[in-house]
């Protein structure tokens, strides 16, 4: 790679080529000019003022030294985009990643699936950070699709460095290295210290709760642990995140009473499984004294759980949430199936009848809660018989959420070993036959919600309505109210909403005469 500087009187800026810089004259060397080496060095070279101003790419002699001159761009500092992928673990890791380089003086921006950057903006960088998903497939090839923009981007010179974290980089590096060899670096999921190093700044371990959020000022993901010690045999997490890690209380505490100052009034609580929490650490589950200690910050107003475990679930948490009022009647847990065969065949370490004992004593002591589930269509194996099992349990249960995905057949897991032997065509239809059943349990659950009033919070305004949220509905996967109001309404507030009028998942409403809420 050849040397290059970059020469400047406070006016115009030159770079150099010189062929062996190493033993040019130290007597030339002034406080007037700079070089640049590696991107980064800057040291005193020869003096503007020994050249004529040149014209475009003129070459010129200095004590037999041929130096080629070229007019270039101003020299701008070095900008870095991450853009993430996947969940909202994901995301807290991103967050936390900027804080620290915003803490090093360092200009970062953040590109999400939000969508919340302009076309301009995005290409307002010159070094890419990819934080990436591995779980299933259209994770991984969104993940390889956006790691190959960034790549072209680098070779048409519009950018100059990428860097891909994350779980798919954690989990494939090694053929990654090989196949995509335009990336600069790669990393895992627990190696920021040296991605921050390899960015030119230092990891800053005193900086608990500082994160540049790239959600809304109004709500936050707060994440309470890391990787899993479950052995589900669909999932891959645990190839790329490892085994369970609780962050301590205290610091959890902290970082929810910076996000609190920051403006956040909603905290939602992520984990690969919370009801997990301090198993490791103190050596007995605390979940219910966190949301306690949680539910004293002042300022938080909504706490929101998810990715609780069905197994070995915590009951003592049912009494924090009915008695803290700021802990939403909101729990999400994740059953995947409930015929006894794939719940075996998935080691789910439960059973149906043990699933509907543990439902009906959540709903008997937190009268009125939304329970969240998701479920997987497809698992090597499933029968129809199953699959109409599944859909019985639906009825049954009427869960308030449900989300579904189609069986994706990862290596390395588990059920890798078991033929895949349901076609993609058909896993998609048995996904949208489960839903078409949830379609008219969520219908029949909204439209007993008309007439009544609830506290909203207002997420943004778009065509001209504004957009918000119930205690009983998530960001991005559960249902959103309309809100029609003739008055402003601050984004990030709540008001006192009556409902007027009912879809399959979303709600409308006009704001209530009074906002005592």
């Amino acid at each position: 790679m050849k040397n290059y500087f970059i020469l400047h009187n406070g006016h115009n800026r030159l770079t150099l080529f010189l062929s062996d810089w190493t033993n040019l004259n130290r007597s030339y060397f002034t406080q007037n000019v700079t070089l640049k080496t590696a991107g980064r060095l800057f040291v005193p070279i020869l003096p503007f003022q020994h050249f004529h101003t040149p014209t475009q790419n003129s070459s010129y002699l200095c004590r037999n030294k041929i130096i080629r001159i070229l007019k270039t761009k101003t020299l701008k500092r070095d900008k870095i985009n991450i853009i993430t992928l996947g969940c909202s673990k994901n995301m807290v890791d991103s967050e936390v990643l900027s804080g620290q380089l915003r803490a090093n003086k360092m200009n970062v921006m953040h590109e999400s699936s939000t969508g919340l950057l302009t076309k301009s903006q995005r290409l307002d960088y010159n070094i890419a950070v990819i934080n990436t998903c591995g779980f299933i497939d259209k994770a991984k090839q969104e993940s390889i699709n956006t790691i190959l923009e960034q790549v072209e981007l680098k070779k048409e010179g519009l950018i100059e460095k990428v860097y891909v974290t994350g779980c798919l980089s954690a989990r494939y590096r090694d053929d990654l290295e090989k196949e995509i060899p335009e990336v600069d670096a790669w990393f895992g999921t627990m190696e920021m210290p040296r991605l921050l190093k390899t960015l030119n700044a230092d990891y800053k371990k005193e900086l608990v709760g500082e994160r540049l959020l790239s959600t809304p000022s109004h709500y936050a993901y707060l994440k309470i642990s890391e990787g899993c010690n479950r052995t589900c045999t669909f999932c891959a997490i645990p190839l790329m995140r490892g085994g369970h890690i609780s962050k301590p209380m205290e610091q959890i505490i902290t970082e929810a009473e910076k996000l609190v100052s920051m403006g956040v009034k909603e905290i939602m609580l992520i984990a690969q499984e919370l009801t997990y929490y301090g198993l490791d650490i103190y050596k007995k589950r605390c979940l219910a004294e966190l949301l306690n200690k949680l539910a004293d910050v002042k300022g938080l107003e909504w706490i929101r759980l998810h990715y609780a475990y069905p197994s070995k679930f915590p009951l003592e948490i049912l009494e924090v949430m009915r008695e803290r009022k700021n802990i939403c009647n909101y729990l999400d847990m994740p059953l995947q199936h409930a015929s006894d065969n794939i719940l075996k065949a998935m080691r789910r370490q439960i059973t149906k009848a043990e699933m509907i004992e543990l439902l009906q004593q959540i709903r008997e002591k937190v009268p009125g809660i939304c329970i969240r589930t998701t479920l997987i269509a497809g698992f090597p194996g499933e029968t129809r018989e199953d699959v109409e099992e599944l859909k019985q349990f639906l009825v049954d249960q009427r869960f308030d959420r449900v989300g579904i995905f189609t069986y994706s057949h990862e290596e390395g897991t588990g059920a890798y070993t078991l033929t895949d032997n349901i076609s993609s065509e058909e896993k998609g239809h048995r996904a949208q036959e489960i839903m078409e059943v949830q379609n008219e349990i969520s219908y029949e659950k909204n439209l007993d919600k008309i007439g009544k009033f609830f506290k909203i919070l207002v997420d943004k305004k778009e065509a001209g309505r504004y957009i918000g949220r119930t205690e009983f509905d998530s960001v991005e996967v559960d249902n959103e109210v309309i809100i029609a109001s003739e008055k402003t309404v601050p984004i990030g507030e709540f008001v006192n909403v009556q409902i007027t009028k009912a879809y399959d998942y979303d709600l409308e409403g006009v704001v209530a005469e009074s906002l005592n809420i």
